[in-house]
């Protein structure tokens, strides 16, 4: 099983993912300088979008084309003005998601960082020079959080800052500026989708450096827990609990392949123990006529017999169903026996609710035992709540005392 598992992690790391996307955004701006005196926008100020698309080499880098549009125009208290701007650029981008192993954390979130050059326009809507449009290179930084909300699309944030060289006009297009180099800068905040082409499952945007998804590590994950639990033997028999009939024989009792214990006779009573309890009690057939009495009541009396419990459920589990079965026959073979049941919970969790948790299960198995045809004239019921007997810190201990064990009387 191990084997096939690690096989089928180097399938996976195999696997290949897409790396083209389309990127649609819009929202606000600001730009900062150069302004005219008494020329400026509200804050925040709206009408800006941008339209992209993105190819990755591979899950950390990768180069994004994309135009954008703002709508620059006068907020409160300005003088009017619009001017329309455009660009265009060519950006390089890194996961920084992946680079930083966002995967060993979440498998939902991103961040993606983005800078880049490119050709711009700003054309006033009354420029002071009609017949001169302002042409620019643009250089473009910024900063893209990611949410993922499926394997085609994710949410995007985006917060950039956009500079030019050579702006010649002011952004309100009344004014020439006087200085050289960069001497124009506006800032865009975004939101926007991302959509993932190709036939893959996966973009590159959330694949782990091996090649593996998030959510197939994920899955690899809990995989190889399930078998680490599987393969739990509680009893010790050589017979995992996922296979073991009876995860509760006692220590040194012979089992077949199912976990159960060997009992030949058909007794009810394995094999490995009779030789021990007939020194001690004496044998069945002589217990009838003699002073060592019922050996059957004793095991059951003596708590060798006992339905066990998950943490926190009032469910009996399914292998113990053949305790209860025991407790059954014994019942029917002794018509004026009557049981007490008496449940019991670990020390995990508040000592009033373990004490009502302990009486449901003993009410659970009460209900088994009258469904199956025992008169509940002859049972009764009660929970004894914790068994501090065991080390708390223990599991396989604790499970040992989620349980409910019979008393029996004439």
């Amino acid at each position: 099983m191990m084997a096939a598992s690690c096989l089928f992690v180097q399938e996976a790391s195999a696997q290949d993912y897409n790396k083209w996307s389309i990127e649609a955004a819009g929202g606000m701006h600001k730009p900062v300088r150069p302004m005219a005196k008494g020329y400026y926008t509200d804050t925040p100020s709206f009408a800006q979008f941008s339209l992209g698309t993105r190819y990755m080499f591979n899950n950390r880098f990768g180069l994004k084309l994309d135009l954008g549009y703002n709508s620059f125009k006068e907020g409160d208290g300005s003088s009017a003005y619009k001017s329309n701007y455009y660009r265009g650029t060519l950006q390089g981008v890194a996961n920084l998601g992946s680079i930083l192993k966002f995967e060993t954390w979440t498998n939902s979130l991103g961040v993606l960082l983005h800078a880049g050059a490119g050709y711009s326009q700003l054309k006033p809507k009354e420029p002071i020079d009609r017949a001169n449009t302002d042409q620019m290179l643009n250089f473009i930084a910024g900063i893209t959080p990611q949410v993922k909300l499926g394997n085609r699309v994710a949410l995007n944030l985006d917060a950039s800052i956009i500079g030019h060289v050579r702006q010649n006009y002011t952004f309100d297009g009344t004014k020439k500026t006087n200085t050289r180099g960069f001497n124009g800068y506006f800032t865009n905040f975004s939101a926007g989708l991302t959509v993932y082409l190709g036939k893959h499952e996966q973009h590159a945007d959330w694949v782990s450096d091996s090649g593996v998804s998030n959510d197939l590590l994920e899955d690899l994950d809990s995989r190889i827990s399930n078998i680490e639990t599987d393969m739990i033997d509680s009893d010790q028999d050589g017979v995992p609990d996922y296979l073991d009939r009876e995860p509760n024989t006692p220590s040194g009792v012979a089992v077949d392949t199912k976990g159960r214990a060997i009992d030949k006779n058909e007794n009810g009573i394995p094999d490995e123990i009779e030789s021990a309890l007939d020194a001690r009690y004496a044998r069945k057939g002589e217990a009838a006529a003699g002073s060592g009495g019922d050996i059957v009541e004793r095991l059951i009396d003596e708590g060798y017999v006992n339905v066990y419990f998950q943490f926190n459920s009032t469910k009996p589990e399914t292998y113990s169903l053949e305790a209860i079965n025991y407790l059954i026959k014994y019942m029917n073979d002794n018509p004026s026996a009557k049981a007490e049941l008496i449940g019991y919970a670990d020390e995990i969790g508040n000592p009033d609710y373990n004490k009502t948790l302990s009486e449901k299960r003993a009410k659970a198995v009460y209900d088994i035992l009258v469904a199956s045809g025992v008169s509940g004239d002859r049972l009764t019921y009660t929970g004894n709540g914790e068994d501090s007997s065991v080390d708390k810190s223990s599991s396989p201990a604790r499970q040992l005392v989620r349980r409910v064990t019979f008393k029996l009387s004439n």
